[in-house]
């Protein structure tokens, strides 16, 4: 068995192989055709070149799983068709068997996709991002036109909302404005500030002009007559340092989409949404994506064996890789919607995440089960319903 294991190793690990150089260039193709507009006197040739260099992780992020299918898909139908899948089952190796050597076989590539998820990915995700505010001045992500906001309470138990409107490579901020508000949602001061960099625990502000409000000012206003003092003063400092909970890899998650960071940094960043009271289901629910990613490329496998094992006369090889890339790309649209629906719907996170895998198994593994059991279940069907025998 060890000798067949290799050799079906072999088989799929090229077939995949070439699915995935096939995928990764025409997707890269398409990218880069569709940047070209973009080319210009601060968005050269080279720097839209070393951007689509950048993407190729996260694209065989994504794209790993389904080419897992295809491959997988690719390799069992043409042993199915030269008849070396018959010489296996027919030596006493029954399909469940053939699916666990599958299983086997998979584990490599779950390793190096739980590196390429935790390590290559999130590193590559945060150098295209610093590449985007290089070249281009912008950062993709989760950006309002106003810019980022932030919310963090205060050592007085008051709350403090952060916006920045301008993140940069090198982890500082442009164009900052701080709402900090007393218990009682009682706005206190309104500050602005040209730059800001971080200090350890620490962002030291620049240039910034502080408008204070004096306690008496809501009752001033509210009698619509003219206070005997100021409402309201603005003193202007040329640094502050801002004791904030805050950190440029904080920022940088607030960017990044929430599947694309490592666990690490996404239990952090959900830790720190939890703790300023703000909501992190979209991120528990990528927590559980994620963790459940690398088991994907089991349900993948698990998908293209009864796909595989098919009898060549019931349909050849393109009809197999035909189903097997119409149930990725179901697959694919299957899990978004799920994702969309769960958050819409409150669903459990794990439910969420791990619904459509749980699916896909299950019906995989039924399918499978039909296949191994088929003689059976016609002897069965011809002994309780006679009259449906085909004429001799």
């Amino acid at each position: 068995m060890r000798t067949a294991r290799r050799y079906l190793a072999r088989e799929i690990y090229r077939s995949c192989a070439v699915v995935l150089l096939a995928l990764l260039g025409l997707f890269t193709f398409f990218a880069l055709v569709d940047d070209l507009d973009n080319v210009g006197d601060k968005f050269s040739m080279v720097a839209l070149l070393y951007m689509q260099a950048l993407a190729l992780p996260t694209r065989l992020y994504d794209l790993l799983p389904i080419g897992l299918l295809i491959g997988a898909v690719l390799a069992l139908a043409g042993l199915a068709q030269r008849n070396e899948l018959v010489i296996l089952r027919v030596s006493g190796v029954s399909g469940m068997r053939l699916l666990r050597m599958l299983w086997l076989i998979t584990l490599p590539l779950v390793v190096g996709a739980t590196l390429l998820s935790e390590f290559v990915t999130p590193a590559a995700e945060i150098k295209s991002g610093e590449a985007s505010l290089m070249f281009r001045g912008k950062a993709s992500g989760t950006r309002m036109d106003s810019g980022y906001w932030f919310k963090e309470p205060t050592r007085n138990g008051g709350t403090r909302i952060i916006n920045i409107a301008k993140l940069l490579a090198d982890g500082n901020v442009e164009g900052v404005t701080l709402y900090e508000f007393k218990p009682g949602q009682q706005l206190t001061t309104l500050s602005t500030a040209a730059t800001g960099a971080f200090a350890g625990d620490k962002l030291v502000l620049r240039d910034v002009a502080e408008t204070n409000i004096t306690e008496g000012a809501p009752d001033a206003l509210a009698d619509g007559k003219p206070p005997p003092t100021a409402p309201a003063y603005v003193s202007k400092v040329p640094e502050r340092e801002l004791d904030t909970t805050l950190s440029p890899e904080r920022l940088l998650a607030r960017v990044l989409t929430p599947e694309r960071m490592s666990l690490n940094t996404l239990l952090d960043y959900i830790d720190y949404l939890h703790h300023n009271q703000l909501d992190a289901g979209r991120q528990v629910v990528a927590l559980w994506r994620k963790v459940s990613y690398p088991f994907t490329l089991l349900v993948m496998i698990t998908i293209a064996a009864p796909i595989g094992f098919m009898q060549t006369r019931r349909g050849g090889v393109g009809a197999k890789v035909f189903i097997g890339i119409l149930l990725g790309v179901g697959f694919f649209m299957l899990n978004q919607l799920a994702l969309n629906v769960g958050m819409l719907s409150r669903w459990p996170p794990w439910l969420t995440a791990l619904g459509p895998n749980m699916g896909a198994v299950l019906v995989a593994l039924g399918a499978l089960t039909l296949m191994e059991y088929r003689h059976a279940t016609t002897r069965f069907a011809r002994a309780r319903w006679p009259w449906r025998r085909s004429p001799a």
